[in-house]
């Protein structure tokens, strides 16, 4: 059985297959070849980002509105259409509900089915507004059809019929329009990654194009969002400011390393050449004592002679002390090459990610606590740090070993991430120590994230030469009050912890 292709593979075999049928390379035509050549098509992507924006202007002040808005949230947090659905047609029943207590005026004509309330015109003005947002701007069709609906929405007395049918149209539109931009999303990806590969096959002795590959590759990997963006670009460009510092000092090492070696050569040639001239001197004066007769004519010949051979060894030892010199100039040259080779290689590796896990580290986590704050305190939202330490890790490292406490820690780090949402990053604090960022959680919804986490580490054991190991790990959960204060939230979560390694073990207290 032929193994898989890999989305490599296949992204190649899509613009070949381009290029031989002479279709044009539009993001539907890669699109239908992608899923074809896969054999898996393409699900259309869940609107998350745009609907919860509209949950933060949608009205909470009933029981009723509340259980809508929650019903929402969870349609959003479980990306369900059918649940959407009926989220909406909640909200709608809720504002024929409504009104019924108006005045019997407005009583009639919505008995009537000519007008709409107020109130639930401009929630679905609102949400027509937010779905065009988010469906872009290449279709002139939809958002004409979006702007007709929303004024007659806004307009004086918008009868039910005439919005019903509008709204029905638009939403088929709109079907299509998701469709599409799912298509475009999934088409550029697709060929960013190829990009991304090829750029790595053809570098693969460059260390520094590696580093940056693999980020843009883990990056690029769906699920996508706005925080993983963010993340990878401050990660980018820290590595390329250190890649390029470390870069230009190696450029002048060894732009030192080749002057070195021509003057190496150069001595060397004038060591040849002195010693040319020496050895014709010395065959003249073998020649002229040759020919001479008398011990008078010998005598300046001899001293001439001593002369030149004392020469010779002098420049050989000047020649042999400079050659020296060049010597351990080049091999402190060649040292230091190296080691900015290994400072490159850690750079790439490590910007603000903990090598061991992949996870954040505590630069990282300070950077990604300061933008979380922000966003909360912007937007209103609120926002939990949980702080967990692993129960009995020196035992597990003494009985197994440091290697197998990495790979627990690494384990850890894996599960984690498959139960946590997109939004929440996790960050190694310190040995076996991990922070968990909680955007848009309240206290007891934190203490529930982390006790769902212990309970899938239950369930995934930790294998060690087919020994099942269980690992649990007590927790705190503080809830940051404004701005200033994540240290403060984090000693709390810290305090708490403690008093859940005191309370037992394998507990989760909250701040």
């Amino acid at each position: 059985m032929a193994a898989p292709r890999t989305p490599s593979e296949i992204a190649r075999e899509t613009l070949k297959q381009l290029a031989a049928r002479r279709l044009s390379p539009t993001p539907e035509n890669y699109r239908a070849l992608y899923d074809e050549i896969a054999d898996t098509p393409s699900a259309p992507p869940f609107p998350a980002a745009p609907l919860r924006a509209i949950t933060r202007v949608l009205p909470a002040q009933t029981p009723a509105q509340r259980r809508l808005l929650d019903q929402l949230e969870n349609a959003i947090a479980e990306q369900s259409w059918a649940l959407l659905q009926s989220t909406l047609v909640g909200y709608a029943n809720l504002g024929l509900q409504g009104a019924a207590v108006a005045t019997p005026a407005v009583r009639e004509e919505v008995a009537d089915g000519r007008t709409l309330p107020p109130r639930l015109t401009e929630m679905l003005a609102r949400l027509v507004e937010n779905a065009l947002t988010a469906a872009g701007e290449d279709d002139a069709r939809l958002l004409g059809m979006g702007q007709e609906l929303v004024d007659r929405l806004r307009g004086p007395d918008p009868e039910t019929a005439a919005t019903e049918r509008l709204l029905a149209d638009l939403s088929h539109r709109l079907s299509f329009a998701a469709q599409d931009q799912a298509a475009v999303r999934a088409s550029l990806l697709a060929l960013l990654r190829l990009v991304f590969e090829n750029i790595a096959l053809l570098s693969t002795d460059d260390a520094w194009v590696q580093g940056q590959v693999e980020a843009l590759l883990s990056a690029s990997t769906p699920p996508l969002n706005l925080r993983r963006l963010d993340e990878l670009e401050h990660r980018l460009k820290d590595v390329v400011f250190k890649q390029g510092e470390a870069k230009a000092r190696l450029d002048q090492a060894q732009a030192q390393m080749r002057a070195l070696l021509t003057t190496f050569i150069e001595r060397l040639a004038e060591l040849d050449a002195s010693s040319s001239n020496y050895q014709g001197q010395l065959e003249q004066c073998a020649e002229r004592i040759s020919r001479a007769t008398q011990l008078y004519d010998i005598t300046p010949v001899l001293e001439e002679a001593v002369n030149a051979a004392r020469a010779m060894a002098l420049a050989s030892r000047v020649t042999h002390g400079e050659l020296q010199d060049q010597r351990e100039h080049a091999e402190a040259r060649h040292a230091e090459i190296d080691q900015l080779r290994q400072e490159l290689d850690r750079a790439s590796a490590q910007a603000r990610h903990d090598p061991l896990t992949g996870s954040l580290n505590r630069k990282g986590l300070d950077e990604a606590l300061a933008r979380e704050m922000a966003r909360s305190s912007r937007q209103e939202t609120p926002l939990c740090v949980a702080l967990l330490d692993l129960d009995n890790f020196k035992a597990l490292n003494d009985r197994l070993g440091h290697a197998t406490g990495d790979e627990a820690l690494v384990h850890l780090a894996e599960v984690a991430r498959q139960v946590l949402r997109p939004q929440d990053q996790l960050a190694r604090y310190g040995g076996e120590e991990f922070v968990i960022l909680l955007p848009d959680t309240e206290v007891e919804d934190g203490v529930r994230v982390m006790q769902r986490l212990q309970r899938e580490l239950t369930k995934r054991y930790f294998l060690k030469d087919d020994e099942r190991v269980l690992i649990t790990f007590s927790a705190g959960v503080a809830q940051v009050r404004e701005e200033s204060d994540g240290p403060d939230a984090l000693r709390r979560a810290d305090q708490a912890m403690y008093l859940a390694k005191r309370s037992g073990k394998n507990r989760v207290v909250p701040a």
